[in-house]
């Protein structure tokens, strides 16, 4: 079995074995360090020490290094271990343990263990010798990197830690060399800790400052390509290593946001309705199994884009759905992780956009928790490709976005969704635009009931100004206005697309079967060129998410029993029970919606294309009209 072929479940058994190395390393080891002036005098009032001005840094000395002795001088009038020292203590001796575990299947998974059987029979040479030394270290790296993730996921705690450690000396020789340097570092982040609220967050914040170490010291490792993709599992520690990412678990900072209610959205009908459905959808995932049956059964929505004009709604809809979320999760005690790509995250260096856009995926991806992410402002985000006047931050954006939304590597388990937002969806490019599955038009407030019960709402009740013949948020009542948004769809909306439904219609007549279906949609693709496989895998998926436009009922939600803890086969057998079929009046509203917003789109691209062009005409003539008055004037 390779490391990159799914999930790798290390035993007790396996761990068990290294426990006389690990507790030898936590009771005494000796070091050889190198003398970088680390332990010179300190500074009063600073978190630095003095440095001498001669250098030192070719000479080397031999450390003793005792940390169960240096846990327990924590409260060294005790002779017992508190249960934040034994804590400490326990899962440094457990980490290392794991550690040695994982080392040991990298060298059996890799060719390391039969070279090193040779390399004991014969000194190697030439290129076997290079080979056996790149991965000797890269196995050394893992076990420090395993180490490190190790205390990190499994120390008590929440949010960042506020004690600040140093970097460890790290030796990459080998696994227990490396794992000697990183006891020495932990070592001596935990001497001098006043107590032991402070010598646990001294150990997670040495865990986080040792990976930021390693991680920047990767590229130096030739031997690591196969650990990038591993997937390992530690059962009885609920740990899980995924290469060299440092998952999101289940402790993090509470979400803090300002979340809204759906009876506080006026309009937007069929994004309110769809964003409801799809928190439930996301909380039927099933943690065991790692897939959502609404994955397998259709209907899942992966992706979407909500687009509108400014101020329509699209942050409310945002802190709706999040909300919805939230509170789902709590009650059925899931980790749920939101999360936001900004256009503070593009950075100036090379390749470091791209690299916060994998991170932002990774951490809502996670299988351990359910998940939403964000794009806002997406046309700022992402560049179009064509767009010369884009930062090459942009440019990786939109290629990261791309390949993990629809790439050839992406996985939809069904535990987490992205929704992209903009005011301007024109400039969004077409590859990824597509790559959305739904679209959600934010148009807000639409009716003159829209506007009465917004304002009556927004104004409070401070006031004795008479409501009139209105009857309050009756428009809003979602079922019967969601039919009646979906009905405006029965024929098209946008002008582009109201000719080709009308030339067909006079050439084939009504559409009744599959034939005039396949039909109509390459009317469209003639028409409109961007109108592609993937529109039609698109629609495809809404018209199976509206088959499945059950309204998952509220009590499956109101405790974890009633469905979200049920097993996997038992909640698709409740899903699939509230199934309904295929309509033709589903079909093409669906085609329509989907079709209409493209055609928005190149409206709206070719409206602005010309707008400049009469901007830059007026600009002409009046530029003209000055210099024929400037040469009247003998000024030209």
């Amino acid at each position: 079995m390779s490391l990159n072929a799914g999930l790798t479940t290390i035993h007790e058994d396996d761990i068990a074995k290294h426990q006389a190395a690990a507790q030898s390393l936590v009771t005494k080891l000796v070091i050889l360090e190198s003398d970088d002036g680390r332990n010179g005098t300190a500074l009063a009032g600073t978190g630095r020490r003095f440095v001498s001005t001669v250098s030192t840094a070719g000479t080397r000395r031999t450390r003793e290094v005792e940390l169960a002795r240096t846990v327990q001088s924590v409260r060294a009038d005790d002779p017992m271990l508190s249960p934040q020292q034994h804590a400490v203590l326990f899962r440094a001796r457990r980490g290392l343990q794991v550690a040695l575990a994982v080392a040991e299947v990298f060298s059996r998974q890799s060719d390391l263990e039969g070279l090193q059987a040779r390399n004991l029979a014969a000194p190697l040479g030439g290129e076997e010798a290079s080979r056996f030394k790149a991965l000797l270290s890269a196995s050394a790296y893992i076990a420090a990197f395993t180490f490190a993730a190790y205390l990190g996921a499994t120390l008590p705690g929440e949010g960042e830690p506020v004690e600040d450690g140093g970097e460890p000396d790290y030796l990459f020789d080998t696994p227990q060399d490396a794992l000697k340097s990183m006891v020495a570092g932990l070592d001596r982040t935990l001497a001098g800790a006043p107590d032991d609220a402070a010598l646990v967050s001294r150990a997670r914040a040495f865990s986080r400052v040792a990976i930021e170490g390693l991680i920047s010291r990767r590229a130096r490792f030739t031997g690591l390509a196969g650990f990038e993709n591993a997937h390992i599992r530690i059962e009885q520690d609920d740990f899980t290593l995924s290469g060299f990412d440092v998952a999101p678990g289940q402790k993090r900072k509470p979400l803090v946001m300002t979340f809204k209610k759906p009876n506080e959205i006026i309009g937007n009908h069929i994004a309110k309705y769809q964003a409801m459905k799809l928190a439930k959808m996301l909380v039927a995932y099933d943690f065991e199994r790692q897939l959502n049956p609404f994955v397998e059964l259709g209907g899942f929505l992966f992706t979407f884009i909500g687009d509108g004009m400014p101020g329509t709604g699209k942050t409310i809809l945002i802190q709706m759905l999040a909300g919805l979320l939230d509170d789902y999760c709590r009650i059925a005690g899931y980790a749920f992780h939101y999360e936001n790509f900004g256009v503070d995250q593009i950075s100036s260096y090379q390749g470091k956009s791209g690299q916060n856009c994998k991170e932002f995926v990774t951490n809502v991806v996670n299988p351990k928790a359910i998940g939403f992410g964000t794009i806002d402002d997406v046309d700022q985000v992402a560049a179009k490709r064509s767009d010369d006047r884009a930062s090459a931050g942009q440019h990786e954006v939109t290629a990261v976005l791309m390949e993990s939304f629809a790439g050839a590597s992406t996985v939809v388990r069904g535990n987490c969704t992205f929704g992209m937002f903009s005011n301007y969806p024109e400039n969004v490019d077409d590859a990824l635009r597509q790559r959305a599955g739904a679209r959600w038009l934010v148009d807000g407030p639409q009716t003159e009931d829209d506007y009465i019960d917004i304002f009556a709402m927004l104004v409070g009740r401070n006031h004795s100004i008479p409501l009139g013949g209105h009857v309050l948020f009756e428009g809003q009542e979602i079922r019967r206005a969601v039919s009646s948004s979906y009905e405006q769809h029965a024929r098209p909306q946008e002008d582009g697309l109201l000719a080709v439904w009308e030339r067909h219609e006079k050439e084939h007549g009504a559409i009744r079967t599959l034939e005039d279906i396949g039909s109509y949609l390459h009317a469209i693709k003639i028409a409109e060129p961007r109108f592609t496989g993937r529109a039609i895998k698109n629609i495809t998926d809404a018209i199976k998410m509206r088959a499945m436009d059950v309204d998952l009922p509220d009590d499956w939600f109101a405790t974890p029993e009633a469905f979200m803890h049920k097993g996997y086969d038992e909640k698709k057998a409740m899903i699939e029970e509230l199934r309904g079929p295929i309509t033709m009046e589903m079909v093409l509203q669906e085609i329509n919606r989907y079709a209409d917003s493209e055609f928005r789109y190149t409206d709206k691209s070719d409206d602005a294309a010309v707008s400049d062009i009469i901007r830059r005409e007026r600009q002409r003539e009046k530029a003209i009209r000055e210099m024929e008055a400037m040469k009247a004037e003998g000024r030209w």
